[in-house]
């Protein structure tokens, strides 16, 4: 195959090896992000991790949308994805002290990363005009997010903060102004790519228990946190794996062209950076609940803890209502559950605020499964060849 020869959809149907090791910097990305919060469990904190998850977001998913039209391990793409890996390294490295001594360092390396994703949009496009345009409408998105960083790295208090949040709106709101007009959806491909990311925010919240633990002494308290902590994450995997996954491909396959790229921009782009943010808070709240499960947390972690999973499930329900399934009743009520206990989570140990979560998420697992075992498991029979309608 000729460099750069764009794939037509139907080819690109799985994740290929060298998108795998992309999102392995991707993995290191993440546990940055709770590094910088656990470092300061304030609200300051907490904003400057999550706009710094913002800006990593939207940088991996300009790398996943183009890779789902050219094949990432044939000819010159592959020396660009293995250059923008580089770039993503040193993004990473710089991550945690991103909003002090290494800001100049985390926006060079981020406004790199970007020219690397430009550069790859120009190879998707090949000789369509119409790609063309839209590579060169993602420059100025590009130079202006890289300058605001580089002005936040030389600026200091509000006026950093002031930065990182132009560049958070600057990345949600240029979705909407290029647009996807020409860029066509490997259904398949894309649900596959995005379910990983989901599973890596997943996997960092495995870590955050291990980093958390790592110089503690290995008591009951610590091992029965351990464990809660656990239970939950793997309710948060059932509750996307066991059948979001399946259903959300089924819609897109059932869409025209058009249709395809404002699900990819919605369910995509959009609700699934609200799922990571959901899982990254919690797997902070985890964390910090993990060096002392005897004592109630601080308000700050303690409302990661709840309102991160809450907010992974507020989500889901905003996903169901994009593809038409309506709102449900299991999700948004263990939503609300988990809202109203953020503030009894500040007040009683933090193992015990563990178990409120833990109870949670089972509950709703359970109640999934039992009250909707059939349309589940036609669901899961069929793999996907269901409409929207059949969601739980």
């Amino acid at each position: 195959m000729p460099d750069g020869e764009q794939v037509e959809p139907a080819e690109r149907e799985t994740v290929v090896p060298l998108e795998l090791f992309f999102d392995l910097v991707i993995v290191f990305a993440f546990t940055q992000v709770t590094t910088l919060m656990s470092a300061d469990p304030t609200w300051t904190g907490v904003a400057h991790g999550l706009l710094l998850l913002v800006a990593l977001w939207w940088l991996w998913t300009g790398f996943a949308r183009l890779t789902n039209a050219v094949d990432p391990e044939e000819g010159v793409v592959r020396m660009v994805m293995l250059g923008a890996t580089a770039a993503l390294l040193v993004v990473s490295l710089a991550a945690p002290r991103s909003f002090g001594r290494d800001a100049v360092i985390f926006a060079v390396a981020y406004a790199v990363a970007r020219a690397f994703h430009v550069v790859l949009s120009a190879i998707a496009a090949g000789g369509d005009a119409v790609l063309r345009r839209e590579t060169v409408r993602l420059i100025p998105n590009a130079v202006v997010a890289s300058l605001l960083l580089l002005a936040g790295g030389l600026l200091a208090g509000p006026a950093r903060l002031g930065c990182w949040a132009a560049v958070a709106v600057i990345s949600y709101g240029g979705v909407l102004v290029n647009g996807d007009r020409g860029w066509q959806i490997s259904p398949r491909h894309f649900v596959e790519r995005f379910g990983q990311i989901i599973l890596i925010a997943l996997g960092e919240s495995i870590v955050a228990i291990g980093i958390g633990a790592k110089d503690l002494r290995l008591d009951a308290g610590v091992v029965a946190a351990a464990l809660l902590g656990m239970t939950a994450i793997a309710c948060l995997w059932w509750t996307y794996f066991d059948w979001v996954l399946y259903v959300v491909l089924a819609r897109f396959n059932k869409a025209s062209p058009t249709e395809q790229a404002g699900l990819a921009r919605d369910v995509h782009a959009y609700l699934h950076s609200v799922m990571v943010a959901g899982i990254v808070l919690f797997a902070f709240g985890l964390k910090v609940a993990l060096h002392d499960t005897g004592h109630a947390p601080d308000v700050v972690p303690a409302a990661a803890l709840t309102g991160g999973v809450a907010l992974y499930l507020v989500a889901h329900v905003a996903l169901r209502v994009r593809i038409g399934g309506g709102l449900g009743r299991g999700r948004p009520i263990a939503a609300v559950v988990l809202l109203a206990a953020i503030a009894g989570a500040a007040h009683v140990p933090a193992l015990a605020a563990l178990g409120m979560v833990a109870t949670v998420c089972v509950a709703l697992v359970a109640y999934e499964v039992l009250r909707h075992r059939d349309e589940r498991a036609r669901i899961r029979s069929r793999r996907g060849a269901v409409w929207a309608a059949d969601v739980q």
